[in-house]
């Protein structure tokens, strides 16, 4: 029986969930962004909230969100700039979204408001971090 090490990755473990995170709310956005083109009846009441009735652009925001977060999830594990770029950009936007949304889905914007504080702060406190594997910074 032969064993194999895997390679060690001295990567901060803020950085991992930063970019664990990234990619969990990337896919739970992707399915709500197709749901919201559908015009489901799965998704929240948002009728009342800052899109109204267009819940095809809703859609559109929610899968240009997945697709950032799923990119700069992946660029994060790398040990990439373009990954520490596009966390902070999507933590943004997740911030703007949960104050869009609070009136309609509170618990939902809340929950993805904490995350995307937690992305922030993973990536800042993670700042200096470099990988010395590929001479990138974190």
């Amino acid at each position: 029986m032969s064993t194999h090490a895997l390679p060690s990755s001295n990567r901060p473990g803020w950085l991992t969930f930063a970019a664990v995170v990234m990619f969990s709310v990337g896919a739970v956005q992707a399915i709500s962004g197709i749901y919201f083109l559908a015009n489901s009846t799965r998704i929240a009441n948002v009728y009342g909230g800052a899109f109204g009735h267009h819940t095809a652009v809703l859609g559109i925001w929610e899968l240009v969100i997945a697709a950032l977060s799923l990119t700069g999830g992946y660029s994060l594990l790398g040990g990439h700039t373009y990954g520490r770029v596009i966390g902070y950009l999507w933590a943004t936007l997740v911030v703007v979204e949960s104050f869009l949304l609070f009136r309609s889905a509170s618990w939902f914007a809340f929950a993805a408001l904490l995350l995307a504080v937690l992305v922030i702060y993973a990536l800042s406190t993670t700042s200096d971090w470099t990988d010395e594997s590929t001479g990138h910074p974190g």
